[in-house]
């Protein structure tokens, strides 16, 4: 059986989207979602397509690489192929040599789910472990009250008000209203819901968009912020409540957030809003 590696035509993401659905379970480890390249799509589908990796075999999509920056790969697995020795070996022969066109030579990072074999067979080759992240999870099969705030899900009349506030919170003047627009005509368009919320004076303070990878599967929280002159307020735990609830709405078991585990603040957020810490995940990094 031939394993091949690819980076598909502009068209092909759905494919990629719909393996990645299939492979989300509440048992499984913190990997890559529907909901990361979704975020990404703010960008166009011309760079998503490209940031893709594929491994297929036999024409089946076997495992997916996600390059969110040129020298960091976020990669899966299909859960039968978790501890496939022939693709995890082919996987970090790719990752080595920058002729197959996954990773540049020097300085790179590589994020994969805890337990897969890949993980241990980077180590294996030398890859040191690299940063900390916290994965945490709340289950969304009892109710979800929603929070007394006002927390609205945004629509074309608030979207320039939910960038900005994005914008501000992150310090990061690169996600444009237009921007927005691409994420929310891309293929994910039925599946995410944007958020935001307002202080006691109708002021936008916060801004977080939800996923779902369908009924029945984890959601994901991608990204969060709250605007730095209102952080402690309770504005963040407020609308971590509120994206449980909406996705609970749309099905899903339960919602998954991840972050740098240096970000205690941020980790004692989504914990005072009833998400439990899952084992950390470190980063393979590769030095230059």
């Amino acid at each position: 059986m031939v394993i091949e590696l690819s980076t598909p035509r502009i068209e092909a993401p759905a494919e990629v989207l719909e393996a990645l659905r299939d492979w989300q379970d509440d048992a499984a480890p913190m990997q890559l979602h529907p909901g990361d390249l979704g975020w990404f799509g703010r960008f166009g589908a011309a760079a998503t397509a490209a940031a893709l990796r594929v491994w297929t075999r036999d024409g089946r999509i076997v495992a997916v690489g996600f390059l969110d920056g040129p020298d960091l790969l976020r990669l899966t697995v299909a859960p039968s192929s978790r501890q496939d020795a022939p693709l995890a070996d082919r996987i970090v022969a790719d990752l080595a040599d920058p002729a197959h066109g996954v990773l540049p030579t020097g300085r790179a990072a590589v994020e994969t789910p805890n337990g897969t074999l890949v993980q241990a067979r980077l180590t294996q080759s030398g890859w040191d472990t690299g940063e900390s992240w916290t994965p945490l999870r709340r289950d969304l099969t009892a109710p979800v009250d929603r929070p007394a705030r006002r927390i609205d899900v945004v629509g074309p009349e608030q979207a320039a008000a939910f960038t900005a506030t994005h914008r501000a919170a992150w310090d990061s003047p690169s996600f444009t209203l237009e921007r927005w627009r691409t994420m929310m005509q891309g293929p994910l368009s039925a599946d995410v819901r944007c958020l935001l919320g307002y202080d006691e004076r109708g002021v936008a303070v916060g801004a977080l968009a939800v996923w779902s990878a369908g009924p029945g599967r984890p959601g994901l929280i991608e990204p969060l912020g709250v605007l730095p002159d209102q952080r402690g307020q309770g504005h963040g735990r407020a609308i971590c409540v509120a994206a449980a609830a909406v996705l609970q709405e749309l099905g899903s078991s339960s919602v998954l957030v991840c972050t740098e585990s240096t970000r205690v603040a941020a980790i004692a957020t989504y914990e005072s809003a009833g998400f439990e810490r899952l084992p950390p995940r470190r980063d393979r990094i590769r030095a230059a």
